[in-house]
């Protein structure tokens, strides 16, 4: 089926992210000021994306990233293996007091009317010392490896972090991969070290080199710098002003192919009105708008690129892959945690028309 790519039929990994891995701490619907317990869950905008292709889709995917040798480390490093990702690992050892550290990422549910929060602890983070040369590139890609992802939390960690993400890409695209990224724009982390100026600056360094971009509007013009209308609240689930964005960006970026995002409105915290849109080579598409009850709504959207970049990959049209990364997201958001607890059967009935009706 044509994106306008070359996407390479097999390899010894279908899909290969670069990110940080952290633990989120959830303490469910109550604010963290009043808390007395919490879930931990592993998470990481990229990992995310391999863990789920992995889980649910039965693909074989990497994630390239830095470990810390101390019992939070052990721990998200059990969740990787037990979500069936095979690690790359640039090792480090923890002092017993300041780190290195593996982020924690604290947030809470929000309920009703009551939003979310998250906050940050990403002091001292050992994949913000990543710096390019840790990992063996050539090594890693001549096995074979079909996708190569990363994404624009990663990329704001710190000044070495986007080097290690054009690395990648140019041994990735060398190694004849594809490559995506999810612009991820996170005003509070870029604004440690440099603000907007200094993220579109070195987010256009790293989508030169970018087949497959994931973002939506907001995205585009606070990470890429392309002019666009303020989307208003009733208009978050019209593509219109996402469209109107695309001939500006892939005049700034000749190169990429294929631009989709989520289009997400909420009504509350537990009601969100959902969709998703693709530009494929010249091509529009989009899926469906259906009313989600969202139990948790982080990682939906790298619920609905990992369907969407599953459907590219498995040769579905460019209507299905759209179809497939709305349902996974969908899906995504009824779980508790960051990574995919549904089955490929549940993802394409979804994609296909199925409804909430009983199985039996």
């Amino acid at each position: 089926m044509s994106y306008g790519l070359s996407i390479p039929s097999s390899g010894s990994l279908d899909f290969l992210a670069l990110g940080a891995l952290i633990n989120r701490l959830d303490p469910g619907v109550i604010p963290f000021r009043k808390a007395a317990a919490c879930s931990i869950h592993v998470s990481g905008g990229e990992f995310n994306v391999a863990a789920n292709l992995a889980d649910c889709f039965d693909m074989k995917t990497g994630v390239a990233t830095a470990m810390v040798n101390y019992p939070i480390g052990h721990l998200i490093a059990e969740r990787v293996k037990a979500m069936g990702v095979k690690p790359f690992y640039v090792p480090f050892e923890h002092d017993g007091v300041r780190g290195p550290n593996m982020a924690t990422v604290y947030s809470d549910q929000g309920k009703g009317m009551r939003a979310p929060v998250v906050f940050y602890n990403r002091a001292n983070e050992a994949a913000g010392l990543l710096k390019p040369g840790d990992f063996k590139w050539d090594e890693i890609f001549s096995q074979g490896v079909r996708w190569f992802h990363s994404g624009g939390i990663f990329a704001a960690l710190s000044p070495t972090t986007a080097d290690v993400i054009i690395e990648g890409m140019k041994a990735a695209k060398a190694a004849g991969a594809i490559t995506s990224f999810d612009l991820n724009f996170r005003e509070k982390l870029w604004n440690i070290w440099g603000g907007g100026s200094k993220a579109v600056e070195v987010v256009a360094r790293i989508v030169d080199n970018v087949d497959v971009l994931v973002g939506n509007e907001e995205d585009l013009q606070k990470g890429l710098g392309v002019e666009g209308p303020k989307v208003e609240s009733k208009g978050k689930l019209d593509p219109g002003v996402f469209f109107g964005m695309i001939g500006a960006v892939t005049a700034k970026f000749p190169n990429v192919k294929v631009v989709a995002t989520t289009l997400r409105e909420v009504h509350s915290t537990n009601r969100h009105g959902w969709s998703a849109v693709a530009w494929v080579n010249g091509q529009t598409y989009q899926a469906p708008v259906i009313e989600l009850d969202v139990l948790d709504r982080v990682g939906g959207g790298d619920g609905f690129a990992a369907g969407f970049f599953y459907g590219m990959m498995s040769g579905e049209s460019p209507e299905m892959a759209v179809r497939l990364g709305w349902a996974h997201g969908a899906l995504l958001t009824t779980y508790p945690g960051d990574t995919t607890m549904a089955t490929v059967g549940e993802v394409r009935a979804l994609a296909k028309g199925g409804s909430a009706r009983i199985q039996r």
